[in-house]
């Protein structure tokens, strides 16, 4: 089997946050380390992508660290680049997303692994939604997406060659034409995006990520979950 590389984004400036949020404290860590964490462990290799004026710093966890974009798309561009023409299976992981979990990884991985071109964990809406121009939007065909998501690299690789840009990997792949599978994501998973999610990751972590990680499950293991 060809090899598995993440690539974890974390190139953003945090202007909702009001600081570079993937650099906040988190559980004696920084956020973004919780999220190469998780990538190491299920991955052959992994790639950081970096804001410009971070891109010289040494990161133990990353095979390499590249410099971002000014867009989300044009960073995963920048560390697709840094990924060994050899891999099979490219993951996209958010560097605010600290609390996904290796067996996460693996369900995503294991999907692409199986024949799918992408897999996307993803959560029911469970809020009452509206439109800004009015009225209740149905909410039971709606749910919200999350990383880390996995892609065949050929199919990742062919989306970004597009130059399109996108709020995520899995709507380029499905743009030009990939198949998208979503597989169970987790409510815990959350994307720290405002100070006080930073409050409620801490408050989660240690009943999500108290114990370290284990090694990534057989490639051709069960999926538990995979549509």
């Amino acid at each position: 089997m060809g090899s598995v590389w993440t690539i974890v984004v974390a190139a953003g400036s945090g202007s909702r946050f009001g600081r570079p949020k993937q650099y906040q404290p988190l559980g004696g860590r920084r956020v973004l380390d919780w999220s190469l964490r998780a990538a190491r462990a299920a991955s052959d290799g992994v790639v950081l992508v970096v804001p410009p004026e971070n891109a010289d710093d040494t990161e133990a966890e990353a095979d390499q660290v590249v410099p971002g974009d000014a867009s989300r798309s044009g960073s995963v561009r920048a560390g697709l680049d840094a990924v060994p023409a050899d891999a099979e299976v490219v993951v996209v992981h958010d560097g605010a997303r600290p609390l996904a979990t290796t067996d996460l990884f693996a369900t995503v991985v294991t999907a692409v692994r199986r024949g799918a071109a992408a897999a996307v964990p993803a959560v029911p809406v469970t809020d009452t939604i509206r439109s800004r121009t009015g009225g209740v939007v149905d909410r039971t065909d709606l749910l919200m997406v999350q990383t880390p998501q996995a892609f065949r690299a050929a199919d990742l690789r062919a989306a970004h060659a597009s130059g399109r840009e996108a709020t995520d990997d899995a709507s380029l792949v499905e743009a030009c034409g990939g198949v998208v599978n979503l597989v169970p994501g987790a409510a815990t998973n959350l994307k720290i995006t405002y100070p006080t999610d930073l409050l409620v990751a801490e408050a989660l972590l240690p009943g999500v990520l108290a114990e370290p990680p284990p090694a990534l499950r057989r490639r051709d293991g069960e999926t538990r979950g995979v549509r």
